[in-house]
This record gives C-alpha cells, structure tokens and sequence, in this order.
C-alpha cells in the first residue's frame, strides 16, 4: 500500500486542509496575535552575514503546537538551528484557538516573518491573502536541503506547488508512520473479569458496554465508576466514532473530518449518508443506556486522556479510539488493553477503515514566509538549516542526547523517556515540536524506533488486514484547488459543519435523527455541500486521468 500511495502523490496537484494528526490531539492554537515584522519587502540589510559576523538576525515566528509541548527556549536542536543560521527568533507558541485570531491576524497584513505548523497557513488563507506571503519557487537555490528533499521524494514538490507552480508552504516528510492514526482498543481485563467474548458486532458492543457498566468491570467495588466508551467529542477526524462508518463498509481518508469520502470513484460525503443516520442512532442507543461519557460533547482534549488513565491500577474506560495503548492509557494501564478488528454494524456488513497514510507522513504548509519579511536571507538560512538531513529526526522526536542516542556508526536510536512513568509518546510531545514541525527524514536514516512506534505498527496489525483499493475508495490528500474553488469550498464547509456538529451532538444526546432526517439533508445541500460535491469530483476525475 506504501508502493502505491507513493505513485498516487508524485501525480498529485496538492493540498487540501487537513488536520494531521496523530497528534490529532492538539494542532490549533491562537492565544496570542502577531508580532510586528515592519512592512518592507526589502531583503535583510546583513544577508550571508548572519551566521559569520558573530551578529544574529533577530526574526519572529509563529509556531502552533502541542498543548505538552515545552517552550521552544528549551529545545536544544532549535537553539542549535538558530546559532548555525545566525538568527536569534523571538517565538510566539500557540496552543489553542489559532483557527479563531488566524483572521484577524492575516486582515491586518502585520504578521511575523514565520509560521510552522500543520497546515498552519491554509491554501484558503493564501487565495484569500494574496501577497502577504513568498513565494519560495524561486528561492530554491537558497535552500539545498529542501531541494534535496524535493529531489529524493518529488511527491513533496508536488505537495507543495500550487496549480502555478508557485510554492507558498513547505511540506513535511516523516517516514516512519503506519496506515492509519486511529485504533479502535477494549480492556481484555474487563472482558476476562466478566467472562466475555470480543464483540464483533455493534450489537455485541452494546451487549459488552452494558456489561461493563452493570457489572463492576474494574472489580474495585465500585459499580459506577466505569466508563463503557468515550472519544473526543466531535464527529470525523482522528479518535472519533465516524471510524465506526468502516463497519457499513465506507472508507474514510484521514479520518474525513468534514465527512467526504470516495466510494468507487464517486465522491460523497457520509454526512448525509444514511448509513451515518444508522450510526447516529447506534450511538443515541448507545447514549440513553448510560454507556458513553456524559461529558463527551464538553470534555477537551486533555481530559479525554486523563480520564483514559485511570487510577493507578484502576482501569475507567472500556471501549474507545487512540494512537496507542501507551499513550491513550498510560504505562500502567496500557497492558490491559487490545486493539480490536473493525466492528461490522451487522454480521453480513462488509468492512474497510480509514486510510491515514498521507496525512501521517507527508505534512502540507508545515512552514510558511512573510512577503513583507526584511530578512529573507537569514529567513532561508533558518528554513536550510531546519532541514538538514540529521535534523529531521530531532524535530520528531527530540534532540541528540537527552532525547535520541548517536550510536557513533552512523547509525541512531530513540531513547526511552526520562522520566519511567511517562509514556514515549507524551515524552515525544513534551519534548519538542514533533509531527507539528517542519522537516525531512531521509529514507536512508539509520534510525531504531522507540517502543511506542513498535508498538503502534504491532497494534496496527488488525487494521492492516482490511484490503483497502487506494485507487478507486481513497480521495486524494493533497490536491490543490484554484483560489475561486477554494474560497467556495471553504465558506460551504464552515456553513455545513455548523449544521453538521449542532445536529449531531443533538442527536446524540437527545436523538430524533430520524425523523429530521430528509430535512437536514435538503439543509446541508443548500448550505453548499452538493456544490462542494460537484467541485471535487471534478477535481478527482481530473486526478484519474493523469
């Protein structure tokens, strides 16, 4: 499948907006506004003296990171970055609510030199604000360590261009990562402790959920302590229950956060599917027997995984979705946990899942420039250095030393945390941008993985075993739209996911999904969906031809 996804990108015209994720967890973020970098377009005045002079370019940046994540001060690898570029960046890190202050910021034209990030700039943004960023086409000569990314995986330029062959964001590439962000786990110990079966079914779901909550499934005394499902709270993306859609047979892409999916070369979108109907009222069912988290609509992120942890030994949540086991449940829980096949919605229902790789590894407008930047020199001297072939590694996963060993053969290893009660990858987060960053692994790195990453391909195992057809049911990731498309594509979005998440949560909580079916869906069509439908499989039909 790797073989074939990599064919499928390199014919690729780029990108649409899409969260990546498996950090799934934390990518927006916005407390903070810009930083005034001064309106000239001139280059900077000490261009190639930076990082000989001894005098260091003061830049400022954005970046938009992991809630975990500890000042960027504090990471060796950058501070190292920055001496070699001979810049120093004054840095404005984000955790939440970028997607909210991103329009007043981009409106005042004042922004600062850099954005990193996943998707941090849009190519919305950029049909919308034309001119205020550079287009670094031109500057590639500027940047050998991004033209020799270009050069090794030309599905990366491709990521990258727009239909113009103008580059506006640069694009990540981190290797290592499986097929799918999502894995769908029960606690084993639960169902040993009340001598059940692994469902197989919703309906043998069910059955086990109402087990675990009448039955004292953690066997602490406490019969309503557990649990029986919880996710994040929202409908598609990564961690949350339109992965279920894989037992009716539909094949997400990147967990369709706004709902499209491609079905035997149709494109669609399961929001007005009726088969998503069927498991709205599975989870309404699933709602009104006390099974799911009371708070699933209200908790944040933080808290789905904190409850996950439990207590100690304690065990409180029984089914649910994650990266995995170690780092949705801990070290010390995380044994009691397996990874399970997709549940059919009915016995005879055929199967698929959720194809991820894309988005897992390959990143789209991970970093993008200020037009109005007065230092481009020393800004192309940062992004050169940031993309150093051993630099890759360290963005991932954390700096040489405390972080990753230097085996002194050429060769590299991951190194377990620090601290023995934390899990890899909290320890990944914590310690440095990670999958949120801008940078290249090359393919010819020596690098041995730590357990979570072994972990993650083992527990991938039962999703690895659905044939997925990337040709015909896979909507390419990374298309690019012209900017009128774009513009409509993105105000229909926005109008139809408002309806789209108050209904659902509704629905859920309360139900009626039938009965207000027939006039949502004429709803959502209004709101702009069957346009949104007709431009991308325009699009997608123009991809097949290539």
């Amino acid at each position: 499948m790797r073989k074939k996804v990599v064919s499928i990108i390199t014919v690729m015209l780029a990108a649409t907006t899409i969260m990546s994720a498996c950090s799934s967890s934390s990518n927006s973020g916005g407390n903070n506004g810009g930083s005034n970098t001064g309106s000239s377009p001139t280059a900077d005045s000490s261009a190639g003296s930076g990082g000989n002079s001894g005098k260091k370019v003061k830049l400022t940046a954005i970046m938009t990171k992991h809630a975990l994540t500890k000042p960027l001060k504090d990471m060796e690898w950058l501070q190292q970055v920055e001496e070699k570029a001979g810049v120093e960046i004054d840095w404005q890190e984000i955790t939440a609510d970028w997607d909210q202050k991103k329009g007043t910021l981009l409106a005042s034209g004042d922004i600062p030199d850099l954005f990193i990030g996943p998707n941090v700039i849009t190519d919305a943004d950029m049909a919308q604000f034309q001119g205020l960023f550079q287009d670094l086409s031109g500057m590639l000569d500027k940047l050998p360590n991004v033209q020799a990314m270009f050069d090794a995986k030309p599905e990366t330029k491709k990521i990258a261009e727009q239909p113009d062959g103008k580059i506006y964001g640069l694009p990540k590439y981190q290797r290592y990562w499986p097929s799918t962000a999502t894995r769908q786990y029960i606690n084993q110990k639960w169902l040993d402790n009340l001598g059940l079966q692994m469902p197989t079914t919703w309906d043998e779901l069910y059955d086990v959920l109402v087990a675990f909550k009448e039955k004292d499934a953690n066997g602490n005394g406490d019969p309503n302590d557990e649990i029986p499902m919880d996710w994040p709270g929202g409908i598609g993306g990564y961690f949350n229950p339109a992965y279920m859609l894989g037992g009716e047979g539909i094949t997400l892409t990147d967990g369709s956060p706004q709902g499209y999916f491609v079905e035997d070369g149709v494109v669609k979108n399961y929001l007005v599917d009726d088969r998503y109907k069927q498991l709205v009222v599975f989870l309404n069912k699933l709602y009104k027997a006390g099974l799911i988290n009371p708070e699933v609509f209200t908790h944040d992120y933080t808290k789905y995984q904190s409850v996950a942890r439990g207590e100690g030994d304690t065990a409180k949540v029984g089914f649910t979705m994650g990266w995995v086991a170690s780092d949705r449940f801990g070290e010390q829980l995380a044994p009691q946990y397996t990874s399970m096949s997709p549940l059919k919605a009915t016995p005879g229902s055929n199967v698929s899942w959720s194809y991820d790789y894309n988005s897992l590894n390959y990143g789209v407008n991970q970093l993008v420039v200020s037009a109005k930047s007065k230092n481009k020199d020393a800004v192309m001297r940062f992004i050169n250095e940031l993309y150093a072939p051993d630099m890759g590694m360290q963005v991932l996963f954390g700096s040489l030393g405390p972080n990753i060993k230097d085996n002194g053969d050429g060769s590299y290893s991951v190194l377990p945390p620090a601290d023995s009660k934390m899990d890899p990858g909290t320890w990944k987060w914590t310690s440095t941008m990670a999958d949120n960053g801008a940078f290249y692994i090359p393919d010819s790195l020596q690098l041995t993985l730590g357990k979570d990453m072994q972990e993650v391909l083992e527990q991938s195992k039962p999703i690895d075993a659905i044939q997925i057809d990337v040709d015909n049911d896979v909507f390419p990731s990374f298309l690019k739209y012209s900017s009128a498309d774009n513009s409509t594509m993105g105000l229909n979005n926005t109008n139809v996911m408002n309806l789209a998440n108050t209904n659902f949560a509704k629905w859920v909580t309360k139900g009626g999904v039938e009965g207000e079916w027939d006039s949502y869906v004429k709803e959502s069509e209004k709101a702009g969906l069957k346009q949104n439908l007709e431009i991308m499989q325009k699009y997608y039909d123009e991809f097949k031809k290539q």
